[in-house]
């Protein structure tokens, strides 16, 4: 499934693609009217968590979530056509985009907008500063659930799915079995949070070893790369979850 760092490495090249520019908007599948967009400029992209909003002149907002096999298709010959099951497809004279399979692609009010984005809780990979960090330990350590739970839900921490949660637990050597109630405890994953999923949008996928980025210590391994031990699975928050028994009491 598509996690935090993809979206913000999908918003970060549509800025810079679209933004300031007419699109031409289109659905080749046909199940998504794109008129209310087409020949209209962007003038924004903007992430929080898994959710991409497009900012479009005289629009309303344009909502994409990518869901879990959602992606997106580059072309640099935007006169090429576009692949079939093309669920949105935004061009201008220089680059087309495809969206694929999205669990969501849709026109929202601001106030749709505001509500939705009301719901989730704070973004790693979008500042705030104190702030923001405050806000994050406030609402992990308030979670009655363990922490493996904790971290998949939206509005708790926006942005990590199973492969983040798996990586920065045991990069942090918490059990996702129990629970974060100390705040300093708390404050550490966040900033691991902070500092690992901004390398995830350089290199464009989970970096919990900076070192060897395309590396993964438990995540779908059948043994820890630091120790060897087995990597013990379970069912938690309705996903597999991965964790060392030696490195992660």
């Amino acid at each position: 499934m598509p996690e935090g760092h993809l979206l913000h490495r999908y918003g970060r090249e549509h800025a810079a693609a679209l933004g300031g520019r007419v699109v031409t908007a289109s659905s080749p599948q046909g199940r998504f009217d794109a008129t209310p967009f087409d020949g209209h400029v962007v003038r924004g992209v903007d992430v929080w968590g898994k959710h991409l909003f497009y900012d479009v002149d005289d629009a309303p907002a344009l909502h994409v979530h990518l869901g879990h096999d959602g992606f997106f298709l580059r072309s640099d010959d935007p006169t090429l056509p576009p692949r079939a099951g093309t669920r949105l497809r935004l061009a201008t004279d220089e680059v087309a985009f495809s969206l694929v399979a999205p669990m969501r692609c849709e026109a929202v009010t601001p106030a749709a907008r505001d509500t939705l984005v009301a719901g989730l809780g704070p973004d790693p990979l979008r500042g705030g500063g104190p702030a923001a960090r405050a806000e994050a330990v406030r609402r992990l350590t308030a979670k009655r659930a363990p922490v493996g739970t904790a971290l998949l839900d939206q509005a708790v921490w926006a942005g990590l799915g199973n492969a983040w949660r798996a990586e920065l637990l045991f990069v942090a050597g918490i059990d996702p079995a129990r629970r974060v109630v100390d705040d300093d405890e708390a404050a550490r994953l966040w900033d691991l949070a902070v500092v690992h999923l901004a390398l995830g949008v350089e290199a464009g996928l989970v970096v919990s070893d900076p070192g060897a980025p395309a590396e993964r210590w438990v995540y779908k391994r059948d043994a820890c790369r630091r120790c060897g031990a087995p990597v013990r699975t379970w069912q938690l928050g309705g996903r597999t979850t991965y964790a060392c028994p030696a490195e992660q009491r």
